[in-house]
């Protein structure tokens, strides 16, 4: 069995609680830099339309203090491209986004957005930024996202997750097929595999078991768990269930 998926953790909520009061505490690059000494690969921030959580500055900070590759969560329009560009982040994840949302909803419409997509695709790719498109465990949604030249795809793991918790096996078993299969036809298609999205260690440790996943990436559990228990520490118990699952 190969290793354990990479870990990649988002800071987004705390920077949604440091808004809920204003100034700079708590103050997201701490968190991020808290999460690599742990053991974390590296730092996903999503910078949304609104502003609701992660903003430029700490971009900018994290870009330039980070010792671990940031990935950059973000809409494919004309301003979040900008940014991007600007920033030259290791990595970039195209998500869908609509500003009354609490948390992304569902994967890209990578198939039926072409137009929109694609062009992002092509501008990030020249500017070294390594794309994924964050989208549900659908054929037509892989299909299109290796005809558009994306590197990775991140597999929405919601459904599977809410059917886990809500524990409803059938539904589960049925989402964790259509994960499983998703990541095997990537893998064919010689896309490289990432997963995320409602992950706690159970179904962490769970999906760490497909040969296919490379990468998870993580926020709010974790950041709720450190509440109780320290963000160092909950890192770490993340990382053993993944080690668990791969092993």
């Amino acid at each position: 069995m190969n290793a354990a998926p990479r870990l990649g953790i988002n800071v987004d909520h705390v920077a949604t609680l440091r808004n809920a009061r204003g100034g700079r505490h708590p103050d997201p690059l701490r968190a991020a830099e808290i999460a690599i000494a742990a053991g974390a690969d590296g730092i996903t921030a999503h910078l949304r339309e609104d502003r609701r959580h992660i903003r430029d500055d700490d971009v900018a900070r994290l870009m330039e203090r980070l010792a671990k590759p940031l990935n950059l969560e973000m809409a494919a329009t004309d301003e979040m491209t900008a940014i991007a560009l600007r920033f030259r982040p290791h990595a970039a994840c195209l998500v869908p986004e609509r500003r009354e949302e609490r948390t992304t909803e569902g994967g890209l419409d990578v198939a039926g957005g072409r137009q929109q997509v694609g062009p992002v695709v092509k501008a990030l790719g020249a500017a070294g930024i390594r794309v994924s498109l964050f989208i549900a465990p659908d054929p037509a949604q892989i299909e299109a996202a290796a005809e558009l030249g994306a590197p990775v795809v991140e597999l929405h793991t919601g459904a599977w997750c809410e059917a886990v918790v809500e524990r409803n096996p059938a539904a589960a078993l049925a989402e964790f097929q259509r994960l499983r299969a998703g990541a095997a036809q990537a893998a064919r298609l010689g896309l490289e595999t990432h997963a995320g999205h409602g992950l706690d260690y159970l179904t962490a440790e769970a999906i760490s078991a497909l040969p296919e996943i490379v990468e998870l990436n993580i926020g709010h559990f974790l950041i709720g768990e450190a509440v109780f228990d320290g963000l160092a520490s909950v890192v770490t118990r993340m990382r053993a269930a993944m080690g668990r699952g791969r092993g």
